[in-house]
């Protein structure tokens, strides 16, 4: 039994590493993997899909926060905070990265941002909750039909373990909202200096072609 616990912890631990290596990972055939939390849309005037290709004529775009990368043949553009390992910045659990869909209309670009969190991290989250909220309402349930309420004590002590069962929720969701809020924070930073990238670049190109 203590030999198939070690080989579980170690399959557990090598399925948490794989996710987060194909979240982090800027190949194409990554872009679109992880868990999808929220959409935002934006247009740029006078863009095409081909205008922002020598954007990134090396592959990937360093920014100053972050890294984006054009995906030519599902035009789609992959952006993500930087991750360092011994950086000094406090890092979450839940990392954020955006996977931008990329349309023409007329004279616009259409870029549809999807902000992602990696598998692991939302499947062992909803697992927390469904475990604080379905531990809670199970105590609760049994002790009651255990005639649990029949004195003063126990109900007293049923009233302690949910509010105990509620305080640990909050907590949680509180963490969970914190943990949002700066990772969402990174990701659109990186996001408003990839459309400045974008929105400049066209126009570097323009003023070359004039001044030849």
């Amino acid at each position: 039994m203590t030999f198939a616990g070690i080989i579980a912890i170690f399959l557990f631990l090598g399925l948490i590493i794989g996710d987060w290596y194909q979240f982090t990972t800027l190949k194409s055939w990554a872009c679109h993997y992880g868990c999808p939390l929220a959409h935002r849309k934006n247009a740029l005037d006078s863009q095409s899909v081909s205008s922002i290709a020598p954007a990134f004529q090396t592959g990937a775009l360093p920014l100053p926060h972050g890294i984006a990368r054009w995906v030519a043949d599902r035009k789609v553009i992959v952006i993500r905070p930087y991750y360092q390992l011994f950086s000094l910045r406090f890092r979450t659990a839940w990392p954020l990265k955006g996977t931008i869909a990329v349309n023409s209309d007329g004279s616009q670009l259409l870029l549809h941002l999807s902000k992602r969190i990696p598998w692991s991290s939302a499947i062992l989250t909803l697992m927390w909750l469904l475990f604080v909220i379905g531990g809670t309402l199970t105590f609760v349930v049994l002790f009651i039909l255990d005639g649990g309420i029949s004195t003063v004590g126990g109900v007293f002590w049923v009233i302690g373990m949910t509010a105990l069962g509620i305080l640990v929720l909050a907590g949680g969701l509180i963490l969970l909202s914190f943990a949002y809020r700066l990772e969402d924070s990174r990701l659109m930073q990186v996001y408003q200096e990839l459309l400045d990238v974008l929105t400049a670049h066209p126009l570097k190109d323009s003023d070359k072609s004039a001044n030849s």
